[in-house]
């Protein structure tokens, strides 16, 4: 039997665009509901963001303990060895405090969960409007949601590369990846972007033999290229075989005797690439599929819904936010989104973010995290840009980690001062990045955030002489 519940909100989706659009929706005073057909919390919470670094953290501590020796510790090299079963248990119970904190934030607030399937319906019997949205909960019955506003955030899954489609065990999305009992001798990472370069870093600490391969030029082809150019040399220097510049001959892929084998065009001739496992990560792709959407007027375009400023789809009072609209597909962008729509809901007037001004974060080994223009693209932009570049080495609290490589580099334009990109790679360079973060959004000038005192010795101190770097006035270099 179906039942007709009327809210002020409905949300499809309960990923973190999702839930953090419900709590601020609650929070001023809207009954909201919250569709979820799987696991509150989505793919960060369960599927990338927060199981990828438990594992990415685990193979961190081993890489440290096998290097202990340079910090005058000694440490029986047999006595060292990886519990994979027990990298996975760790994974799972940080997964579940956060899943657990997640639905008392929603109990906090008043928050109705469906667990089921949501669709969006054309104007019917419950409204003279699209909006509806038909539920189907796992017994089968059928439950009508009529909203006075409905925000779809459905998310993205991995993207698949034709011919090489996952099959779980050989072939290989990051959702597959997380699931691995045991580690392979042996892996090709087709990717080389963000999640193809964690993958890369997180195995070769764990001991696999990682062999990584990417299309364009370079890895992570949307950083400064220097970014670029040191975690190629850093990842090389720790044992992973890089080809970039490489074309797949997807038609010679073949699985025999444990082991799977292509052919690659490099810039040398062809390769044939061998190993145990194949992890595709060539991006992901909007879920806008099989949600109804053809039940409305919202447009559709390359499988991303189409949304304004407000985030606000061709149909006004249905929003779209988060990866479904083909934006940023950054966790901390998609909450931003939430927020967004939420008060523009409410009578706001602030639009999206320059995508420019939201902070990148790749959390391998070194980390690399970045906001705004990288070099290249502000000199296209017509800047005449002066640059500012500072060395981990020249910061005492590297040397005392014994991470001394990598750098923070600052690029402002020369006219105007004004900072247009902040690059970091090194040593919790993810956890750095909000300084500069602030610094864009207060449009501070390089000099004024090089006069901010940085406690000593701290590694923030590395922002504060790029800064000074800009106009040749660093202290440490």
């Amino acid at each position: 039997m179906t039942t007709t519940i009327p809210c002020d909100l409905a949300i499809i989706g309960g990923g973190i665009a999702g839930y953090t659009a419900a709590i601020k929706a609650a929070k001023a005073g809207k009954k909201v509901i919250l569709i979820e057909k799987e696991k509150l919390g989505g793919t960060c919470l369960h599927k990338g963001c927060i199981p990828s670094k438990a594992l990415l953290r685990s193979a961190e501590v081993f890489a440290t303990l096998k290097n202990a020796a340079s910090f005058g510790i000694k440490v029986e090299e047999n006595a060292i060895s990886i519990d994979f079963e027990g990298v996975q248990q760790r994974k799972v119970q940080t997964v579940e405090q956060l899943y657990k904190g997640l639905q008392y934030l929603m109990r906090k607030h008043e928050i109705t969960i469906m667990n089921g399937s949501g669709r969006v319906i054309g104007p019917s019997i419950f409204s003279p409007r699209s909006g509806s949205v038909a539920v189907e909960l796992a017994d089968g019955e059928m439950e009508t949601i009529v909203p006075t506003n409905l925000f779809i955030a459905t998310g993205s899954r991995p993207r698949t590369l034709p011919g090489l489609e996952p099959d779980g065990q050989y072939i290989m999305s990051s959702d597959d990846a997380l699931r691995m009992e045991q580690l392979p001798a042996s892996i090709l990472i087709v990717g080389g972007g963000v999640i193809g370069v964690e993958w890369a870093s997180m195995l070769i600490d764990f001991g696999v033999e990682v062999t990584l391969v990417e299309m364009a030029s370079r890895l992570l082809p949307g950083e400064d290229a220097e970014s670029s150019a040191e975690l190629a040399k850093q990842l090389r220097r720790r044992g992973v075989r890089i080809l970039t510049s490489i074309q797949l001959k997807v038609e010679t892929y073949a699985q025999e005797e444990g082991q799977v084998s292509i052919e690659v065009d490099t810039a040398d001739g062809s390769v044939i690439l061998t190993a145990e496992r194949m992890l595709v990560s060539v991006g992901r792709q909007a879920n806008a599929e099989n949600i109804g959407l053809e039940n409305t007027d919202v447009r559709v375009e390359k499988g991303n819904i189409q949304v304004n400023g407000f985030f606000q789809t061709t149909e006004p009072h249905i929003y779209a936010i988060g990866d479904v609209n083909g934006g940023l597909q950054l966790a901390h962008a998609a909450a931003h989104e939430a927020i967004v729509a939420v008060e523009h809901l409410l009578g706001g007037k602030q639009q999206a973010p320059d995508p420019v001004s939201v902070p990148r974060a790749i959390y391998s080994r070194p980390e690399v995290a970045s906001i705004g223009l990288t070099e290249d693209e502000a000199r296209k932009r017509g800047h005449d840009v002066k640059v500012g570049k500072v060395p981990f080495q020249a910061i005492g609290k590297a040397l005392v980690l014994g991470e001394p490589e990598g750098f923070a580099k600052v690029i402002a334009d020369t006219k105007t001062n004004d900072i247009l990109g902040v690059h970091l790679i090194g040593p919790h360079a993810t956890d750095l990045l909000s300084e500069a973060s602030l610094a864009m959004l207060l449009n501070a000038a390089p000099w004024e955030v090089g006069q901010v005192i940085h406690p000593h010795p701290t590694l923030s101190e590395v922002i504060g002489e790029a800064m000074l770097a800009v106009d040749g006035q660093s202290i440490a270099f």
